[in-house]
């Protein structure tokens, strides 16, 4: 399936990619717009800083990025848009961002479906995951773009304004979720009504109380500063949040056989680095964030973790029915 996108040169390949030069199969030079939501601090933004400067490195400046992070070209909805239209390049956003585009794509982003970070990674591959790549293909087809890599941010924990250590406790309680199906269902699981809020607006709404809590990697939690309106961390590890990078498949198959190859190896690269990066992270940002005043709520603690993911299971169950073989085929992944 990948060897046919390999071969589907499409008529308007051209329309974001500049070219200066043209040549053999890698001689051709061409500048990515590459955008995505996350903020200065988060991994991220990280990332999309590296690809900004390896991928040139790597193809001798034949492929240069220019990076919009911070939600420059727009919120999720834009980036997804521009990416199929092909006015922005490349970005990176939730597996659930691409529902729409390919049915069922957002099982890649189930809660409680990876063991850990690792096997998130290995279940996301876009070169060696034979449900990913069932599911890139689709997704060229359907939607104009394809996963040509993936980030790893840590698993998403919960934050709120109070101790939360049931679904009870934010039974009737605004919660913050992506605005995606999939977190409507997850939120609905943690007993609370969600509520849809882009992430740059989310410091005002947690103050204002518009929302009593949020759900982000601990990376995103610090850097966002959300200690300053948010009192309280349970770790719940609901989602190991695995990132997919993709591409307007038209500018893709632009891009030289080599050069595409070494993209796929750069980005396998920097996932890898996320992983590490992530793990490490998660370990120091807990001393972290408790020296800034926040609370954490472990098992230990109280927090019923098994009721939450009996819980949200069972939403997810009813609300996805068709993830069922797909969620098998994740697990069996080493």
């Amino acid at each position: 399936m990948l060897r046919r996108r390999e071969v589907l040169v499409g008529a308007g390949a051209l329309a974001s990619a500049h070219f200066v030069g043209l040549g053999g199969a890698s001689a051709q030079q061409v500048k990515l717009r590459y955008a995505h939501v996350g903020s200065e601090g988060d991994i991220q933004y990280w990332y999309g800083d590296e690809a900004g400067k390896r991928i040139p490195k790597a193809t001798g400046d034949r492929v240069q990025v220019q990076v919009f992070p911070n939600s420059q070209l727009g919120g999720v909805q834009e980036l997804i848009d521009g990416v199929r239209s092909g006015a922005i390049s490349m970005g990176h956003h939730e597996f659930a961002s691409l529902a729409r585009l390919s049915k069922d794509i957002a099982v890649f982003n189930a809660p409680f479906i990876y063991r850990d970070g690792a096997h998130a990674l290995a279940a996301t591959d876009p070169q060696k995951s034979e449900v990913l790549i069932e599911f890139n293909d689709k997704l060229a087809k359907d939607g104009g773009m394809c996963i040509v890599g993936r980030l790893f941010r840590g698993a998403r924990q919960m934050t709120a304004k109070m101790a939360v250590r049931s679904p009870a406790d934010l039974q009737g309680k605004p919660f913050r979720g992506v605005p995606l199906q999939l977190w409507t269902t997850m939120i609905k699981g943690f007993g609370a009504i969600p509520t849809p809020v882009e992430v740059a607006e989310l410091p005002t709404a947690l103050m204002t109380g518009m929302v009593v809590g949020q759900e982000n990697p601990l990376t995103m939690i610090n850097a966002n500063k959300l200690y300053e309106v948010q009192t309280h961390v349970m770790l719940t590890g609901h989602m190991q949040n695995v990132l997919p990078v993709f591409i307007n498949e038209r500018i893709w198959q632009s891009i030289g056989a080599d050069d595409r190859k070494v993209i796929y190896a750069q980005f396998e690269a920097l996932a890898q680095d996320t992983l590490q990066q992530a793990n490490k992270a998660e370990q120091d940002l807990i001393g972290e964030l408790k020296k800034k005043g926040m609370t954490f709520v472990t098992e230990q603690d109280g927090l019923k973790l098994a009721e939450f993911r009996e819980r949200v299971i069972a939403e997810v169950n009813k609300d996805f029915p068709s993830w069922k073989p797909y969620i098998e085929r994740i697990a069996a992944v080493k």
